[in-house]
């Protein structure tokens, strides 16, 4: 079992910066894959971004490459998400979300064993 608790979202205008962090309980932090998903209003959730155990591999929905970081510290048991240039299309409600025991980055929610609650993003234009 593990739980997961976001933080870092918030209002912000248009081409600013928010940081997320989700904290995860447990010792073996290390042995899940991790991923941030986000759901706007009336929307489905989807996928945004996903890293391996290690942190070695990184993979991101298309549109936030280049404006977007995933990053893990394992010794902390955190996972981050760097959002940068952020846009009105932005805002929802992001989730972090860990997948036990695989080598791979994983993208599709369904395939994640535990969620976090969730923390609000709103960028206004």
């Amino acid at each position: 079992q593990v739980q997961l608790v976001e933080s870092g979202g918030g209002l912000v205008q248009a081409g600013g910066s928010l940081r997320l962090s989700c904290v995860a309980s447990g010792r073996t932090f290390s042995s899940y894959a991790m991923g941030w998903f986000r759901q706007a209003p009336g929307k489905e959730r989807e996928f945004v971004a996903a890293i391996s155990r290690s942190g070695g591999t990184t993979y991101y929905t298309d549109s936030v490459k280049g404006r977007f970081t995933i990053s893990r510290d394992n010794a902390k048991n955190t996972v981050y998400l760097q959002m940068n240039s952020l846009k009105p299309e932005d805002t929802a409600v992001y989730y972090c979300a860990a997948r036990w025991a695989t080598s791979v980055v994983v993208i599709t929610s369904p395939d994640y064993d535990y969620w976090g609650q969730g923390t609000q993003v709103t960028v206004s234009s």
